[in-house]
């Protein structure tokens, strides 16, 4: 008597040990004779290669499917011939077996039986292969023809397409999971752990960053081993960042909609493998070696001190919602991995992206806090960006500080350890969260963004945001004993424009993304200077690279961590586009040509400048808040604020229109000790930021705060070799040309 599931299964795909012939790419070949399969254990989770009893080696299988009726495991030959096997073992909702000769570098994926009741969720389809979500790595690509979908993609009344059960294999389509063996113990690696006072984020894209860069060979570019190798190292060395904050590396699909328009997802936030390094960036190969190469990777980047922090999307997958396709988890257990309305068959989608990881429930919470320990533990990484983060602290409906994922993170020893950054918001109600997240966490500061942009366009109505932004938004984070660097400050980041576009173009131009440049913000607070795009009008050029050199410079004299984004440092640009999600090409990559240009040269030798001078200078990243209150006899306070008279700013001066605003930063009054008890002194420095169009007198504050001032950044000037280093008495009247940041050293 056959099973229900076989019952179902399509024809032409029998069960395990049939001896029928079976279809791959339309070609029928014998099916081998299923191999012996042992009970095995139901923990770990995923494929995990290991000794067995007496000795023999072989692969535990382990898959959670708590409304499952049937799993199969599906091996895979090299010929492409799948052999399924039966796993009978079911302890605590979690489908086992050990099969005994199956080695690193076999290929699998799973067949769940199961009800299939789209009204009530439940989504299962037998002839659909369904990917591991503990892969560790993934052989093949995704694509998306009409047999992966667990409906009938093409159903002419697609109001109910999505209830129709499509009953094509959908295993010559997909990708296949991979066993792989890690047995590295990471000892002889050594973390940077650089504290988060005294780190400088640089995101790129593996990809984007190494595919066009002279000095990488052309085999390893776009890969792991050409962000490893030296050409790459060397850059982030020179320019002095301490963290790599890598665009999604976990395997990831691309939609549908831009497979249709012969575009991919470059940028890779559409995960479906939370395990698993993307396949596409490896140089040696998808069997399982690019586990390895991505380490090596990682080792790479630690030898030369520079931490890894990787943007992970647990917020949604690549299944995308009910008319999506069937690629793991939908095909698992629907109800158990996704959120769902009250109406079963569609999903609650706060990400913009059709669906939303149900992180209530344990099994899913289970699965994120998995990843992430294996990518610290086993791959190297240093700390995590977290997509959409909002999202993931949602508890039923609101996002909740209390909620489980946020709790869970708490506690892990592992993972409270590690850097972990928040994009603190979803598109769902209530979803903005800027400030909200409890200690250990930082967040991408979007308020300090549009405060810099704002004001260097000439668009603030008074300075008192600028006053916020540039001391460590003490109102946004000085609560629950967080600290300024809870404060991750950006300028740009990957969405959006290019620091180069952000002075160039008043308006987005996404035309490339064949979406009628109905894509990406309109609200960009970007100048173009005065030309729309590229000219070769000389003047418009400078005053660009002016401002270039002011947003740098704010950025990296602003308390909080500083977040710059790759090939900002010498003016990259998307040509306008403020939305390069699908753009695998020219306007994603990173032009290396540029740095040979003498104007951009210097940007990138100013850059680097300035981070160093951060890295010198404790007042510059401070541990704790100012106070604003004098700490010493003399009456000097630890931050200061004056007018371009030279006066203390009054409450009027903070709601005046203004665009000149003086920072005193004190270096006798930083709190805190270093490693051996000792006080930290440093120099005392004032900033002047004029974003006005003309030129303005500023007084300097003489005594108490300074007797003299030495320039040590003139934004006003192309190269820095020359005014820096001029000395003005304290009380002396100077002129600030229009649209320039001035730090002064007190001398």
């Amino acid at each position: 008597m056959t099973s229900a599931a076989e019952q179902r299964a399509p024809a032409g795909e029998p069960a395990a040990g049939s001896g029928q012939p079976s279809a791959v790419d339309g070609v029928r070949r014998p099916v081998p004779p299923a191999p012996l399969v042992w009970p095995g254990a139901p923990t770990p989770l995923g494929a995990r290669f290991r000794t067995g009893p007496d000795g023999v080696a072989g692969t535990n299988f382990a898959l959670w499917a708590a409304g499952a009726e049937a799993v199969r495991l599906c091996l895979f030959d090299e010929a492409g011939r799948e052999t399924r096997i039966e796993l009978t073992e079911l302890t605590h909702e979690i489908w086992h077996g050990f099969v005994p000769g199956v080695m690193p570098g076999q290929r699998y994926g799973y067949r769940v039986d199961g009800r299939w009741d789209p009204w009530t969720g439940a989504r299962w389809n037998p002839a659909k292969l369904l990917l591991d979500p503990y892969a560790r790595a993934v052989d093949g690509e995704f694509a998306l023809p009409p047999e992966v979908y667990g409906h009938v993609r093409d159903w002419p009344d697609q109001s109910v397409a999505d209830t129709v059960r499509d009953e094509r294999d959908s295993a010559p389509y997909v990708p296949k999971g991979v066993v792989v063996h890690d047995d590295d113990d990471w000892s002889d690696d050594r973390r940077p752990k650089t504290p988060w006072a005294d780190s400088v984020i640089y995101e790129l894209h593996v990809r984007g960053f190494t595919k066009r860069h002279p000095g990488i060979p052309e085999e390893l570019r776009g890969t792991y081993a050409g962000l490893a190798h030296p050409a790459a190292v060397e850059h982030l060395v020179k320019l002095g960042v301490t963290a790599v904050e890598l665009l999604p590396v976990h395997q990831f699909a691309h939609e549908d909609h831009l497979l249709r328009r012969g575009l991919t997802n470059y940028w890779g936030y559409n995960s479906i493998g939370y395990f698993a390094p993307h396949a596409g960036y490896a140089a040696s190969g998808t069997r399982g070696r690019q586990v390895g190469e991505f380490k090596r990777m990682v080792r790479a980047l630690h030898t030369a001190g520079i931490e890894v922090i990787l943007d992970v999307v647990y917020n949604h997958t690549a299944e995308a919602g009910e008319l999506g396709p069937t690629l793991s988890l939908k095909g698992i257990d629907n109800r158990g991995y996704y959120r769902l309305q009250d109406d079963a068959r569609r999903y609650a989608d706060y990400t913009g992206c059709g669906n939303t990881l149900h992180v209530v429930q344990p099994q899913v919470l289970r699965l994120i806090t998995d990843s992430l320990r294996y990518w610290v533990t086993e791959m190297g990484v240093d700390g995590f960006r977290f997509d959409l983060a909002a999202a993931l602290a949602r508890s039923m409906h609101d996002v909740d500080m209390l909620s489980p994922f946020l709790a869970v993170i708490a506690q892990d020893p592992v993972l409270r350890r590690v850097k972990l950054i928040a994009e603190p918001w979803d598109i769902g109600s209530g979803g903005y969260q800027v400030g909200a997240f409890p200690p250990l966490w930082t967040e991408w500061n979007d308020r300090y963004r549009n405060a810099v942009r704002d004001f260097w366009r000439g668009a603030l109505p008074d300075v008192r945001e600028m006053g916020y932004r540039l001391s460590g938004s003490s109102d946004l984070y000085a609560w629950g004993g967080r600290r300024p660097y809870a404060s991750v400050n950006f300028v740009t980041a990957h969405d959006g424009f290019t620091l180069r576009d952000l002075v160039s173009y008043q308006t987005k131009h996404n035309e490339a993304n064949g979406e009628d440049n109905r894509d990406g913000t309109d609200d960009n607070r970007s100048w173009n200077c005065g030309a729309e795009g590229e000219t070769d009008d000389e003047d418009v050029r400078a005053l660009r690279r002016r401002q270039l050199r002011n947003l740098l410079t704010t950025l990296l004299l602003s308390t909080g961590v500083p977040m710059l984004v790759a090939g900002d440092e010498f003016g990259r640009t998307q040509r306008g586009n403020n939305n390069a999600y699908c753009q695998d090409n020219e306007i994603g990559w990173v032009d290396w040509s540029l740095p040979e240009e003498p104007g951009w040269r210097a940007l990138s030798e100013l850059t680097a400048r300035l981070i160093a001078l951060r890295h010198r200078h404790p007042v510059l990243r401070r541990r704790a808040f100012f106070s604003g209150r004098a700490q010493t006899a003399d009456g000097l306070r630890d931050l200061a604020w004056f007018t371009a008279r030279g006066t203390e700013m009054t409450e009027g001066d903070w709601y005046a229109p203004a665009a000149t605003l003086g920072m005193y930063l004190s270096g006798r009054d930083i709190p805190g000790r270093d490693e051996r008890g000792a006080p930290v002194v440093d120099d005392s420095f004032l900033a002047v930021l004029h974003a006005g169009g003309r030129p303005t007198g500023f007084v300097l504050p003489g005594p108490p705060w300074a007797e003299r001032y030495e320039v040590v950044v003139d934004t006003s000037a192309e190269e820095q070799a020359g005014a820096p280093g001029t000395v003005h008495r304290a009380g002396a009247r100077i002129t600030v040309p229009e649209r320039t940041v001035l730090l002064l050293r007190v001398a």
